[in-house]
């Protein structure tokens, strides 16, 4: 059947099956999408860096310690 499988017999007695192809010609596909999720990462951390040592990043750090603080009764 040129690579593919039978994966079921249909239920009620059908002589109806399901084929799946094979996984021929798809061993780089797992590679590629783990390059794209790495950059898609790197890229996002980047950002994120970016934002936290930024004067923005300083404020909002400040005021979320300052909170934490308060909650605890410390500051």
């Amino acid at each position: 059947m040129n690579g593919a499988r039978v994966l079921s017999v249909a239920p009620g007695g059908h002589d109806e099956r399901r084929v799946m192809q094979g996984h021929l010609g798809q061993h780089g596909i797992t590679t590629a999408e783990y390059a794209v999720g790495t950059a898609a990462g790197a890229g996002f951390a980047g950002l994120l860096f970016k934002l936290l040592t930024g004067g923005f990043g300083e404020q909002l750090l400040h005021t979320l310690f300052d909170h934490v603080l308060s909650l605890l009764g410390i500051g």
